[in-house]
């Protein structure tokens, strides 16, 4: 069962005059599909935290781990300062002082140096140990989120953009072009072609936006409920798992709604009464708060889009997405959901089965039907029983260094890169490590990655990729290398064992890594095109593509092995797991489907009762209700942090990571050092410099087709 809560975390900036949706927590906003926010950059020099390549051991790195909340504060006002200017000397050009090197050129330096500085004080509010700097993190993102509202609204600059345009017209080289082009669009959608008390409105709209997306992500962030439980309560979950809780003065277990503590009871936990009180607790997370937060977001995206000519949020965040349209969306969900219902409604069958001989065995009251506590319990038993896939025994296999060694080797093979740990490197953590990228075959360095693994408070909750540093072209003229991390939350050793991951984990594992990947491998000009910089409905679909490898035997058997003897996972076992790949597949992409036309809905309407419309759309897809009393969107933070009609896009994307890999790489070899060449060139290296339909047709050689996708759910038979 795959855990729901990941993806990209991309922080970094484009200029502010192309932002639409200026806050983005948990994924990429509308201006960029990645929050990408302005910063400009005269002189170019070093701003306050002297993110200049001082660091010996880390060559074209730029950012620096030794701040403080002087140096944030010191810093953003000289953001402000540098950027106001650069915006100035472009908007104040006559059309007959335009060329490329003072509009296009000016303006592309100016997001790449913006990018680094802007990064490294945002990015501290999601991995710093210390709450005052987390603190500091938050009130300057949203101070320059304010500013870049205004620097978004700006006239004078779209004027200019516009006339370059018309003067440069069949002087550009192909990127140029779609940079000039992609300005002048994001510029219209944040109403620039409108009149002057239609723009104040928009630009007041999205102050408000981006200080309650602020808000939906800190609130969530800071959430630290413990529930308390006896040993009995928790009968059927691991002993190292009871053994890794803290207790409290008379002996209860501590357990939060962290996902290490939360998914292994929910799994586990046999008793229905502690699943349900998790439950509860989990999915009334923030629930006062962020359900006001989420539902005047709502409002207010509703009225922006209205203002710009758009007939629903829907309707304006698709037009930039591969889909182009709510219909299009809508048909694909509905469709899928169709053609899954007798697959759920025979494993629902099965759950229930399961749960009237639990009930009868040890005592519990059989309500004769499936509740939101019993879902993910009732999904494992079914992996258990139905393909006797211990997972218990399982996470044996996968100790942290063992899955990572494996993890980091496969992927320097698929794509001819070498890794290479930097000993006593700056990072952010002491649990934190970093690692250099070159290409194998020219020895070139194209990056550097943190891997930051294990969970601790305040840090960021869930599995992502987090762009710090964009590989671009630089004001210089040389190419700056991409600086990406991975944030995660494993499981911690304990005293007796290493951290041992699940299956699920490990597929996270190697997602996220693919996330970093593409950081890394590509190799755009422009800032607003670097790293996973492409349509928000393909975005996934690399990655989702590579977690193909935690489902076959070869790159299986490299990253596992005993945590005690070393030995590998035993056949029967490993063949077990393999056969449970489709297990339960009609409920999961059930729950991704509910998720999708959920965020759909509330964002084809002028206002919602986000509580109502969730349990309500959870009955028909689903067949039960959210339990009464919670509410699972106050903590869906992709919606309220610029993933806003977008979720669908997890499905959509997985349609053509199935075609890459069932017409590549399963046909030509999945450690195929050719396909992971071509895989590398043709869909990595163009960041988002390409339409993802281009990138796809380069690698396939032919237009995308679905038939994979079908087949991967059991539904190669039918058609969409």
């Amino acid at each position: 069962m795959k855990t729901l809560w990941t993806g990209i975390k991309v922080l970094q900036r484009i200029p502010a005059l192309l932002s639409g949706n200026l806050v983005d927590k948990i994924k990429p906003s509308n201006f960029f599909e990645f929050q990408h926010r302005s910063f400009s950059v005269t002189s170019h020099r070093c701003l306050n935290f002297q993110l200049c390549d001082t660091m010996a051991a880390t060559p074209g790195n730029k950012l620096t781990w030794k701040v403080d909340q002087a140096m944030i504060t010191k810093t953003v006002e000289d953001l402000k300062k540098s950027s106001l200017h650069a915006y100035e000397s472009v908007g104040k050009l006559s059309p007959d002082q335009i060329n490329y090197d003072n509009v296009i050129k000016a303006l592309a330096d100016n997001d790449c140096v913006y990018a680094v500085n802007r990064n490294n004080v945002d990015f501290l509010q999601h991995v710093s140990s210390d709450k005052e700097l987390r603190d500091a993190s938050v009130k300057a993102d949203k101070e320059l989120s304010e500013f870049d509202v205004e620097m978004s609204m700006r006239q004078d600059v779209f004027d200019t953009l516009v006339a370059t345009e018309k003067k440069l017209a069949g002087q550009l080289k192909p990127e140029a072009i779609r940079y000039l082009e992609r300005m002048i669009k994001y510029g219209k959608r944040n109403g620039l072609h409108l009149p002057k008390e239609k723009q104040d409105k928009i630009k007041e709209i999205k102050k408000r936006m981006s200080d309650l997306s602020i808000d939906f992500s800190k609130n969530l962030n800071e959430e630290n409920t413990v529930l308390e439980f006896t040993e009995k309560d928790l009968d059927g979950v691991s002993e190292d798992f009871i053994k890794s809780l803290d207790k409290t003065d008379d002996g209860k277990l501590k357990v939060t709604l962290k996902y290490p503590h939360y998914f292994p009871c929910m799994k586990k936990a046999r008793n229905p009464n502690t699943r349900k009180q998790l439950e509860i607790a989990f999915n009334s997370r923030c629930v006062k708060e962020n359900t006001a937060i989420l539902e005047e977001l709502i409002k207010l995206r509703h009225e922006k889009a209205q203002i710009l000519g758009f007939p629903s949020h829907s309707a304006f965040v698709l037009d930039m997405r591969m889909a182009k349209t709510p219909e299009a969306v809508t048909s694909f969900l509905s469709g899928l959901s169709k053609k899954l219902q007798a697959l759920k409604q025979s494993e629902m069958s099965l759950f229930l089965e399961y749960k009237k001989e639990e009930c009868d065995k040890y005592g519990y009251e059989f309500d004769g039907k499936i509740n939101f506590w019993d879902f993910r319990y009732y999904m494992s038993m079914a992996e258990e029983k139905k393909y006797a896939v211990d997972h218990e025994k399982l996470k044996e296999y996968f100790p942290m260094k063992v899955v990572t060694k494996g993890l980091l080797d496969i992927y320097q093979e698929l794509l001819s890169l070498e890794f290479k740990l930097i000993e006593g490197a700056e990072v952010y953590h002491p649990d934190v490590t970093m690692y250099s990228v070159t290409d194998k075959e020219s020895s070139q360095l194209l990056g550097y990655f943190y891997l930051d693994l294990h969970p601790r408070e305040g840090k960021y909750g869930h599995a992502a990729c987090f762009g710090l540093q964009p590989g671009c072209i630089g004001p210089d003229g040389k190419r700056q290398i991409s600086v990406a991390a991975m944030e995660a939350n494993f499981t911690k050793p304990t005293e007796d064992k290493p951290s041992l991951l699940t299956h699920d984990e490990v597929e996270t594992y190697f997602h996220e890594f693919g996330h970093v990947m593409h950081q890394i491998c590509a190799q755009a000009d422009f800032a607003l095109f670097s790293g996973t910089h492409v349509e928000r409905d393909f975005v996934e679909a690399p990655s989702q593509m590579l977690e193909n490898w935690c489902w076959e035997k070869e790159p299986l058997s490299r990253m596992s092995a005993h945590y005690k003897d070393g030995t590998a996972i035993p056949d029967d076992l490993l063949q077990k797991l393999l056969d449970s790949r489709k297990a339960n597949a009609g409920v999961f992409n059930l729950r991704q489907i509910l998720l999708g036309t959920f965020d759909q809905t509330i964002h084809r309407m002028d206002q919602a009762d986000t509580a109502s419309i969730f349990s309500k759309l959870s009955e028909e897809t689903l067949g039960f209700p959210a339990t009464p009393g919670t509410n699972m969107p106050a903590s869906f933070g992709h919606i309220a942090g610029g993933y806003d009609s977008q979720y669908y896009g997890y499905l959509w994307s997985e349609v053509f990571c199935m075609d890459m890999f069932y017409s590549r790489f399963r046909k030509e070899g999945i450690m195929s050092p050719k396909v992971g060449a071509d895989y590398r060139k043709y869909i990595l290296q163009p960041g988002g410099s390409l339409d993802a339909s281009d990138m796809l047709r380069n690698f396939l050689g032919r237009d995308p087709e679905q038939e994979p996708f079908l087949i991967s759910k059991g539904l190669s038979t039918l058609k969409l």
